[in-house]
């Protein structure tokens, strides 16, 4: 077994926001107003980013993950809408999870606007299902919908006129997104990665931590290298003796607070998954062992 090297990650020598510092509204580009939700967690980061969209003058925006439905939130959002001169036309959603969409029916209601989104339970009644590669003109401008599947299966992002990519949970601004057994999809979430890849994004708008503008492609890169690094780390912890999902969590992740070690055996079990598919490991239950 070759050793197995850690891949740098290039945001380290950036002039980041320390972890709580991001401020509550920012006008990250003329098309774009980031809002941060007040519900920071350990995998949250610093809370949900909410963003507003549209053509500066258009009089009108497109709320992109509204978020936990809070009050203080949503006042911030109407706040932000008001700065900008516009109303909400529009509510997009990147995917189900409640820490994006809790609010996207109620608000979408309060605005008098249409929820969009993958999945038809999120989007509700009388709501949109939207297709991959769909071109949405909204807001003075035009969206494009980009299919991310890999940490939930209705994933997606939209890539801005501007060149921009809102990416939701499928690239954090600080650290890595989790792709957790059995919703997530290892091999979906790696082709997701090489297909943002391929639009050359300007910048990287993420749904936790900071916006990515630097060098958003290097930041791809690591993503990629990163799962290939926590591959070779488990097949490598097998050869030391490890033989359950447990043991190889406690291995691979012992540098990592313990209380996210159960996010980490959900991860690890959807790396397992790849690895059984492509015949690298033989998996039975919490069992693994090398073929």
């Amino acid at each position: 077994m070759p050793h197995v090297r850690a891949p740098s990650d290039p945001r380290v020598t950036w002039d980041l926001p320390a972890p709580g510092a991001l401020p509550r509204t920012a006008v990250l580009e003329p098309l774009v107003t980031r809002v941060l939700a007040p519900n920071p967690s350990g995998m949250t980061l610093d809370g949900t980013n909410t963003y507003l969209v549209g053509e500066p003058g258009s009089g009108q925006a497109v709320l992109v993950d509204p978020g936990p439905d809070d009050p203080a939130h949503l006042a911030a959002v109407e706040e932000a809408l008001a700065a900008r001169d516009a109303r909400c036309v529009a509510v997009l959603v990147t995917h189900h999870h409640g820490d994006h969409a809790e609010a996207a029916q109620p608000w979408g209601a309060r605005f008098g606007a249409q929820v969009a989104a993958a999945d038809a339970a999120v989007a509700g009644p009388g709501g949109r299902v939207l297709e991959p590669g769909e071109r949405l003109r909204l807001a003075g401008t035009v969206l494009g919908v980009v299919p991310t599947p890999g940490h939930t299966p209705d994933h997606l992002a939209f890539r801005l006129e501007s060149g921009a990519v809102l990416v939701g949970d499928h690239v954090l601004g600080r650290g890595t997104s989790v792709v957790t057994h059995p919703e997530g999809d290892v091999v979906a979430y790696l082709e997701s990665l090489r297909r943002v890849h391929d639009l050359g994004p300007s910048a990287l708008y993420c749904g936790h931590g900071p916006e990515l503008t630097e060098d958003p492609g290097a930041v791809l890169d690591y993503y990629l290298a990163h799962r290939a690094f926590r591959e070779g780390q488990l097949l490598a912890a097998l050869v030391r003796g490890a033989g359950t999902v447990d043991a190889l969590v406690a291995d691979v992740y012992a540098e990592v607070p313990r209380a996210l070690w159960p996010a980490a055996a959900q991860s690890t079990r959807a790396t397992l998954a790849k690895l059984a598919a492509e015949g690298h490991v033989v998996v039975d239950g919490d069992r693994v062992a090398l073929p």
